[in-house]
């Protein structure tokens, strides 16, 4: 039975006290690209008793996961009730109590492809921030071809002998785990000889190396396996493939559906910190809107961001049916078009200022660079385009 009310109106209440009485005053109200975000994992280290005290709060009700099932660590909140809660995190301006590619993208894929043990293992663990997860997908000769991947991991018996190499890795040198495609039948044509992998990256062979990118972050890491050995289980019925083996492609196609719908879904944080383009560009001193153009690009942008909303919304219910499905380029595509277009504006609009690293367009120029990779992760825009008309629309091939 769920925690809180099934209706509408007494869920809102209910919600929306547990929010007030949960999230500390000082985490509340501080703009997006300047929150701490809470990860979780075991290396993990909170910035404040209050940040902790809120991911322990949220999670101890399901609100880290809030539509998963109740029995795998969620809230199993319906896609109203979901809707609802959203609705209240930003009226209480609250930060997410967990950030986590665990939720995000392994989350699903193990809920639609995992073992009744796997999912009792390892979800609850994701929900509660005890474990944190990187994506092993890309290699250095694939990328947009992913189905070429040639790490291998070889049957020992007992075991696996994992060997390769992944590069993008995000985190991978904060994560606990990792989920990876591995080629498991080299004879296999490349599609159906992969399998999907859950490594600990504490094994004996499993190093990373930061990646240094131009905007001076470094949130990506090669990621490297020498002779790893990984167990075929973790326990009773606890595989470490998920799905069948040699059928991992199913799981990653799968799960590309949520990264790209993630992906397209971003934009607005940074230095707009959750803030509207145009609410942000009036709050600065210098009369940036009276310029026409500006302020008329900052309009049209404006109106597609909030047209982008709206069918991220359409997109969420038909989830609910089903799932999206080859949709999910579309949304991937044109959401991170849309942000490298925001951002396109916003080092026009600040100028010289605008490449300071600290003024009133503060962190505009890393953030503009770091939308570059936007249109390349999760399948290039080119691949996006190809995947909307081959398999979206049905053109015919040259």
């Amino acid at each position: 039975m769920s925690r809180f009310s099934t209706e509408p109106d007494l869920f809102r209440q209910e919600i929306a006290s547990y929010i007030s009485d949960n999230c500390s005053a000082e985490l509340r109200g501080i703009p997006a690209g300047r929150r701490e975000v809470c990860w979780g994992g075991k290396r993990f280290r909170f910035s404040s008793d209050a940040q902790r005290d809120w991911m322990n709060a949220a999670a101890a009700v399901g609100l880290t996961a809030p539509r998963w099932p109740e029995a795998y660590g969620g809230a199993g909140l319906s896609r109203e009730q979901e809707k609802i809660f959203r609705e209240e995190m930003r009226k209480a301006k609250a930060p997410s109590p967990l950030e986590s590619f665990g939720l995000w993208m392994l989350g699903p894929a193990l809920l639609a492809f995992g073992t009744e043990e796997q999912k009792t293992h390892f979800l609850p663990q994701i929900t509660r921030g005890e474990i944190r997860w990187c994506q092993g997908y890309s290699e250095p000769g694939a990328g947009s071809d992913l189905a070429s991947v040639q790490t291998r991991a070889e049957d020992r018996g007992d075991h696996w002998l994992v060997n390769g190499s992944k590069i993008w890795t995000s985190y991978a040198n904060h994560a606990d785990w990792i989920f990876a495609l591995v080629r498991t039948d080299r004879e296999a044509p490349k599609h159906k000889g992969i399998s999907f992998m859950l490594i600990d990256m504490e094994s004996e062979g499993v190093s990373t190396k930061p990646i240094k990118l131009i905007s001076g972050m470094s949130p990506f890491c090669e990621t490297f396996f020498d002779n790893v050995k990984v167990p075929k289980s973790y326990g009773e019925g606890i595989s470490s493939i998920v799905g069948e083996q040699n059928r991992g492609w199913d799981v990653a196609k799968h799960l590309l559906t949520h990264e790209r719908t993630m992906i397209g879904g971003g934009g607005g944080g940074g230095i707009l910190g959750g803030r509207s383009l145009g609410d942000f560009l009036n709050s600065l001193e210098d009369g940036v809107m009276d310029d026409p153009v500006i302020r008329s690009e900052a309009m049209e942008l404006e109106i597609d961001s909030l047209a982008m909303a709206m069918t991220m919304e359409r997109y969420g219910d038909m989830a609910k049916a089903g799932g999206v499905g080859n949709a999910s380029a579309m949304l991937k595509y044109y959401g991170t078009e849309l942000n490298k277009r925001r951002y396109e504006l916003l080092m026009s609009a600040g100028g010289a200022y605008a490449t300071e690293w600290d003024g009133p367009f503060g962190s505009t120029a890393p953030e503009w660079l770091r939308t570059k990779a936007n249109s390349i992760e999760g399948g290039t825009s080119e691949v996006m385009l190809d995947i909307i008309s081959k398999r979206v629309l049905e053109l015919p091939s040259k």
